[in-house]
């Protein structure tokens, strides 16, 4: 019989002070931390599109958009994490005592990898939906076009929606915004790897 490696336990202060000097960005989930990976050309480019556009289309309204790189707290699941895609309300709300980490976005886009999209679409998922000001989640798959899209409707009530035609032009409901698929996916090479 093997021994069983004990998991390594981190305070928030810790996990942030480490993030501090990291090179790399790392989730934090209550208590543990994990590296997040690099992502793959055809994700970083979904993600990339979805984030020029929403950037452009929603100058000089009341939202900011953020790609990749912006840290998110949520308290009631104790979760750090970094959202390949997310768009907050103005005024900015950020977690206490800190500049760098946002805790008010109304809309997440997450583009799936074969090794996140069980926990995106799962755990991660239900983390955000902890977050009052949260209303909208897109799930983008980068091997072939397939987008889920999550509407919150009412209290604890979500509709779900998803579309695997390019040609479909996908609506928000948070804030004015159509794109279609096609300008999701564009420079996307799909392959079998």
């Amino acid at each position: 019989m093997t021994a069983q490696a004990e998991t390594k336990r981190y305070t928030v202060e810790t996990y942030l002070e480490l993030e501090l000097a990291s090179e790399t960005r790392n989730e934090y989930r209550d208590g543990e931390i994990f590296p997040m990976t690099g992502g793959t050309p055809e994700h970083n480019r979904i993600s990339g599109n979805l984030y020029i556009a929403l950037t452009l289309a929603l100058r000089r309204h009341p939202y900011e958009t953020f790609h990749i790189d912006q840290r998110l707290w949520i308290p009631d699941a104790n979760l750090y994490t970094y959202p390949d895609v997310m768009v907050v309300p103005k005024p900015l709300e950020l977690q206490t005592g800190r500049r760098d980490t946002l805790v008010n976005p109304c809309f997440i886009a997450e583009v799936l990898s074969k090794s996140t999209q069980s926990y995106d679409r799962g755990d991660k998922f239900f983390a955000y939906r902890s977050i009052p000001t949260f209303q909208e989640y897109l799930l983008i798959d980068q091997y072939q076009v397939h987008v889920e899209h999550h509407v919150k409707t009412a209290a604890h009530q979500w509709l779900f929606s998803e579309y695997n035609d390019p040609t479909v032009t996908l609506s928000f409901s948070t804030f004015e915004f159509e794109i279609q698929l096609a300008s999701l996916y564009e420079d996307v090479v799909f392959s079998n790897v």
